[in-house]
């Protein structure tokens, strides 16, 4: 392992600077002797410390007319780490065997994956009681991260920020993106917003459990017992939401997970065509139980971890992070490990899981922010059924025009005889089918959603 490492310059000689103090928190930085990487902690608030790892692409094209960008990656859960999974699992430029992975998203703009909110991954709090409740919570602490990193460096001032986010992830993103752009326009934020880009995102509860039911009913997962015992739930959910009990609508979401669980035979509901325990992405990863354990036992910690018997692998992703990775970071503190503050991230925002935001992605749209939707079509828990259900809900004055428009298909490079997916644009909204996807769409069809990234991104090394 140790020599795979060198071969792929994994261990560079690491440097560890302390950044100016701003808004009167601490900024620790490190990095790789050549500049490529930066990582390190932003004190968002006393005694609450965000993890932040920055790559830069060995693709970058300077082009004035068209700036290199760089892409904030949002994991879900809440509670999933995107130092963890995003960058080892999905999008980053090595693969939790710390090989190259040649799709990754860092040919088409510089990589920024944060720990959010704290508690999450590295990042960690020192009182229990500083861990966010709300998704406004956790966007007001990555936008004090954002102040840290972009208004002291001209460098990266210069390069559009795009906010892509998975699952959970979504709801922060629209949330941190009308924060940003609120500490913009009052001068206190130097940055530029490039865009919006929702992966399979959670933003509306109340229609993606709807669509459960009836999904899995057309594909043969559900029989009609089965289809009507997961309506009767959703329609429950439905109920409390208009009400406002969000917190009862988490604890009846975890009883509709279960009864579908049953009636399905353990459907995978991050992909249909399999069961949970055969979920081709995180069958491979181990440690799942580990960052969701927060999670309800009865579905999403009911997963055997990879790592149950006692294998150090780099299969095992708990195992590379808080051995290799920790040892590369240099900066870990001792009392840190990656995740071992997951327990604490789902109870305290129990009450916002289940909250729509479907409202901040209409201001969004009014202020002109390019907004991407992407859905894996295999996805259940956020899936294209739902996502297209929230959609027509929106109060976008182009949304009429939009939903007329005919879908242009999209294909893999120059290969024309396999449709990869599909795309609508009109004015700042982009919408993207992919097709042959779950929940995770970078790693199951990782050729269109590289060209999507590029296209979302408006990278100027347009190259597959």
């Amino acid at each position: 392992m140790v020599a795979a490492m060198e071969k792929n310059s994994f261990l560079f000689l690491s440097f560890l600077v302390l950044f100016p103090l701003l808004h009167g928190y601490t900024a620790f930085a490190a990095g790789t002797d050549d500049g490529s990487e930066q990582w390190g902690y932003v004190e968002v608030r006393p005694k609450a410390h965000l993890f932040w790892w920055l790559y830069k692409s060995p693709d970058r094209v300077e082009d004035p007319s068209n700036p290199w960008p760089i892409l904030l990656w949002l994991q879900g859960g809440p509670g999933g780490s995107g130092v963890g999974f995003g960058n080892f699992l999905e999008i980053g430029p090595l693969d939790g065997n710390l090989q190259p992975r040649n799709s990754t998203w860092l040919r088409k703009a510089d990589l920024l994956f944060v720990d959010s909110p704290v508690a999450t991954g590295f990042s960690y709090v020192e009182d229990e009681s500083l861990v966010v409740t709300t998704d406004d919570e956790a966007a007001t602490d990555l936008t004090t991260l954002l102040k840290e990193l972009f208004n002291g460096n001209e460098t990266l001032q210069k390069s559009p920020l795009y906010i892509v986010a998975e699952s959970y992830g979504g709801k922060f993103a629209v949330t941190l993106g009308l924060s940003a752009l609120k500490a913009i326009e009052a001068g206190e934020l130097k940055l530029q917003l490039g865009g919006v880009a929702l992966g399979d995102s959670w933003i509306s509860p109340e229609d993606f459990v709807l669509s459960w039911g009836p999904l899995l009913k057309d594909v043969s997962r559900l029989d009609g017992n089965g289809l009507n015992s997961s309506n009767r739930l959703a329609l429950q959910i439905q109920q409390q939401l208009a009400e406002g009990q969000y917190k009862e609508a988490t604890e009846t979401f975890f009883e509709l997970e279960n009864v579908i669980s049953i009636s399905s035979n353990d459907v995978d509901f991050y992909n249909f065509m399999v069961d949970y325990a055969n979920d081709p992405v995180l069958s491979t990863s181990g440690g799942w139980n580990e960052v969701m354990m927060g999670r309800d036992p009865r579905y999403l910690g009911a997963k055997k971890s990879l790592s149950s018997n006692g294998s150090s692998s780099t299969d095992d992703l708990p195992s590379l992070m808080n051995g290799p990775i920790r040892e590369k970071l240099k900066i870990i503190p001792e009392s840190v490990s990656w995740g071992g503050q997951g327990n604490l991230v789902f109870p305290a925002m129990a009450g916002d899981f289940m909250r729509p935001r479907i409202n901040e992605v209409d201001e969004l749209l009014a202020k002109g922010i390019n907004v991407t939707i992407y859905n894996g079509q295999l996805d259940v828990i956020c899936s294209t059924k739902g996502a297209e259900a929230w959609l027509d809900k929106l109060k976008w004055g182009d949304l009429k025009t939009f939903l007329s428009l005919d879908r242009t298909p999209l294909y893999c490079g120059n290969d024309e005889t396999t449709t990869k997916g599909f795309v609508k644009s009109y004015k700042n909204l982009f919408f993207y089918w992919i097709l042959g996807a779950g929940h995770f769409v970078p790693v199951e069809q990782p050729c269109v959603s590289l060209e999507m990234v590029g296209n979302i991104t408006r990278s100027p090394n347009l190259h597959s």
